[in-house]
């Protein structure tokens, strides 16, 4: 069996366990975690297909075992001074990584979703996000609109016209592919957002499921066709906000939250 940094190098062609995290060496325990969720909501297993779920399913197993040792405070010592790892006494191998994801972060609900887009849209953080859009897309409606978290098709006039003004007073470059954007890629950027809209319906309808879960069914389209799983609009809305799960203790032997 390969060691765990075989396997670090193998799944993220680096055995720096830091690296993996996307965190810094001096990271405390509350980065760690941090780090640890946005990188597993990137690799996670669902998020492939059959042809991939394996190979998925070892780069997720690998990203919990660097994170259960960095969480470590004997084991992060150790691999801070030597850089090697102590696999002999890893009881984590066999661990189910599913189940300890689930026990360490809170599941979303569309009631997250819908209170977060309440307090992101018109905020500071939106502008923010979508100044960055408008300059890393070089004024590409099509990928501004995909890039900033939870905005839609109707969120197009809004963004235009804050885009003008922000132009206007020379806050951002101007692009021509914002500027001069044709209408029939106008027109095309809207018939894709109507049929995606009739397809989630459609779906909604034939498994008899209410108007929030034909929200969900509408972000897991959007999520496929765009194929990123770094910029996927639910992923990105988890790593923003979810919080962890509470932890239980049994008191009297009923369980109570803390």
């Amino acid at each position: 069996m390969p060691s765990l940094l075989e396997n670090c190098r193998n799944f993220f062609d680096t055995d720096n366990l830091y690296k993996i995290l996307n965190v810094e060496k001096t990271a405390t325990e509350k980065e760690l975690k941090k780090g640890y969720h946005r990188q597993s909501l990137a690799v996670h297993p669902d998020r492939v297909g059959k042809d991939e779920k394996d190979e998925a399913t070892q780069k997720f197993q690998t990203l919990g075992r660097v994170y259960n040792l960095l969480q470590d405070k004997t084991r992060r010592e150790i691999y801070d001074e030597t850089g090697d790892i102590d696999e002999e006494n890893d009881v984590t191998q066999d661990r189910d990584w599913y189940d300890y994801w689930r026990l360490l972060f809170h599941h979303i609900t569309m009631t997250d979703i819908k209170n977060y887009k309440e307090k992101y849209q018109g905020s500071e953080e939106e502008l923010k996000d979508l100044k960055e859009a408008y300059i890393d897309a070089e004024g590409d409606m099509d990928v501004i609109i995909d890039s900033v978290l939870c905005a839609t098709i109707d969120d197009e006039k809004r963004f235009t016209d804050i885009l003008a003004d922000l132009i206007k007073k020379k806050e951002i470059p101007k692009f021509k592919a914002f500027t001069n954007e044709k209408k029939s890629k106008k027109n095309a950027r809207k018939q894709k957002a109507d049929e995606e809209a009739k397809e989630a319906e459609a779906h909604a309808k034939k498994l008899g499921i209410n108007d929030e879960d034909s929200l969900t069914a509408l972000i897991r389209k959007r999520q496929d066709s765009r194929q990123a799983a770094s910029n996927d609009f639910f992923a990105q809305l988890e790593a923003k906000y979810a919080e962890p799960a509470k932890k239980k203790s049994k008191v009297d032997g009923k369980k109570k939250k803390k």
